[in-house]
């Protein structure tokens, strides 16, 4: 093992890994993520914590992790390139292994102009798979992104996001193997509706035996109501959502459709694991 991370001695022997998200709260309020945390306890391996998801301003990704940390969680801590050029980036690095957050997901960022300070402006200094190359050489070659070397290095296990579902479909696998190359030890995908073409994206994986070469987590999440599945089918660029999927929901009364949805996530889970 490279860390410390709990997620990773889980992948490392073989098992059914879990993740769960915690999204921190638009102000000051701790016990926002205890509460949260304490649903989490016992249920996964480890949890991510956004980083400021859809542009708009919440608790810091690392402060949310120590907070969960505190409950007994392995926090996966989440930072993106819009807000941090390569400097600021090194430095929260270095900060949340210092804290003892053994895990990290990297990421490019939601665009700024989506969410509620569209005149900020973007860093985005580097984009996600250069952000992977400094995490590893920091870990690994115990350098930083200009060359100078450090005394003790993050052992941070480093992870990062994939789409299966994005356009153009043929370069989804071959981001993929960039992300595999430039140090990713693990993959978060994007939400699973789509389980055939999942599956087809999974194949095209194993084609080029990146499954032997990084751990890979499917994502998945419940759907509360028909209309947030169309909201999500329409209006959210790379989530899939086929019709069967709101058809199934409206199948059943109004009241029951939130329960269709967490067994609606279940299937998927028996599905692709």
């Amino acid at each position: 093992m490279k860390t410390k991370s709990n997620l990773e001695r889980v992948l490392e022997a073989g098992h059914f890994a879990v993740t769960g998200e915690i999204g921190p709260p638009p102000g000051a309020d701790p016990e926002v993520i205890r509460r949260k945390a304490k649903i989490l306890k016992g249920n996964v391996d480890a949890f991510n914590v956004t980083d400021g998801q859809t542009a708009v301003v919440r608790m810091s990704s690392w402060a949310a992790c120590l907070i969960g940390k505190e409950e007994g969680l392995d926090p996966i801590v989440q930072m993106t390139c819009r807000d941090r050029n390569r400097i600021a980036l090194q430095m929260d690095i270095l900060g949340a292994a210092a804290l003892g957050i053994n895990n990290i997901l990297c990421l490019t960022g939601d665009h700024q102009k989506f969410g509620n300070h569209p005149m900020a402006k973007g860093v985005f200094d580097l984009d996600s798979i250069q952000f992977l190359k400094v995490v590893k050489d920091m870990r690994d070659e115990k350098k930083f992104q200009c060359g100078d070397e450090m005394a003790v290095v993050p052992n941070l296990f480093i992870g990062a996001a994939a789409n299966p579902f994005a356009d153009p479909f043929e370069f989804r696998v071959i981001r993929l193997a960039k992300k595999v190359a430039a140090g990713a030890d693990f993959i978060q995908t994007q939400i699973v509706y789509n389980v055939d073409k999942f599956a087809e994206w999974m194949k095209r994986v194993r084609d080029r035996g990146l499954h032997e070469k990084v751990k890979i987590l499917a994502g998945v999440a419940p759907i509360k109501s028909v209309g947030a599945a169309r909201y999500m089918k329409t209006k959210v660029p790379g989530m899939d959502i086929p019709d069967s999927i709101i058809e199934r929901l409206r199948g059943v009364p109004k009241e029951q459709v939130s329960k269709e949805g967490i067994k609606l996530c279940v299937d998927i889970i028996n599905q692709v694991r």
